[in-house]
């Protein structure tokens, strides 16, 4: 399997490039507005196009380059079910796969930072039988923290919150060894106490992230919802640009 990350320090967000070069079938997740052209060519150079693209969630943070990958390369956009996005795209709920040749992703559905918010498991058939590999966890678990539950919701932070704790639940229960790939990283303001590394495993996480030995959703909530960062700069206009599938913020 062909995998690349892309790290864009401007706001500590990751975005990635994987899939199946035997197959000439590659996929982005949480593609970034400003990178479009580096997918473009890292897919290139390894002669496959890019056919899928994949969002965990509605970003608030920056413009999402989906849609100018999809108007570029004719790939199908994959969200969410229940995402509320304005364009055309295919809505994958909980445990729908896609394949693309021998790479096969799982979705996972992890509300909690957003109330449509997936992440996805990759397995390779060429290393064994579907067993996950890795995963793109979107804002959900991320490296030293986990994602903030306020920024998609109006007035019900501490509900989001409960919801992530059962996301959370779910995803440690994955093998210790899948890799964990997050789509932010150090210096991000969609968490607290976010590594500068921004890649770990589920098992080292499971281990050394504080807020994930909490087993109490309510003492989690108090715990996650205790000194919150101000909110993106923008947020409002970035999600709504990213729901209508804009590549430019509304004035």
């Amino acid at each position: 399997m062909f995998l690349r990350p892309f790290l864009n320090d401007a706001g500590s967000c990751a975005s990635y490039l994987f899939g199946c070069t035997t197959h000439s079938k590659l996929a982005v997740v949480d593609a970034h507005a400003d990178l479009v052209d580096d997918y473009l060519a890292a897919a290139a150079a390894v002669g496959a196009p890019i056919v899928a693209v994949f969002e965990t969630h509605v970003q608030a943070d920056h413009l999402s380059g989906l849609p100018e990958l999809v108007e570029r390369t004719g790939a199908t956009a994959y969200l969410p079910a229940e995402a509320g996005v304005e364009f055309e795209h295919v809505a994958i709920a909980d445990g729908e796969r896609i394949e693309l040749g021998n790479t096969v992703v799982t979705a996972i559905a992890t509300p909690g930072h957003a109330p449509a918010h997936n992440a996805y498991a990759v397995a390779d058939r060429r290393r064994g039988d579907e067993e996950p590999w890795l995963l793109f966890s979107g804002d959900s678990l991320l490296i030293g923290d986990v994602g903030r539950p306020d920024l998609h919701v109006a007035g019900d932070a501490r509900g989001q919150a409960r919801l992530l704790h059962a996301s959370l639940r779910r995803l440690l229960e994955l093998p210790a060894h899948v890799v964990l790939y997050p789509s932010h990283y150090g210096g991000s303001v969609c968490g607290r106490g976010l590594s500068g590394n921004p890649f770990s495993s589920i098992g080292f996480e499971r281990a050394h992230t504080p807020l994930l030995s909490v087993a109490d959703p309510d003492a989690f909530a108090d715990a996650l919802l205790d000194d919150v960062p101000p909110p993106p700069a923008w947020q409002e206009r970035i999600v709504a640009a990213n729901r209508t599938g804009r590549a430019v913020v509304p004035t």
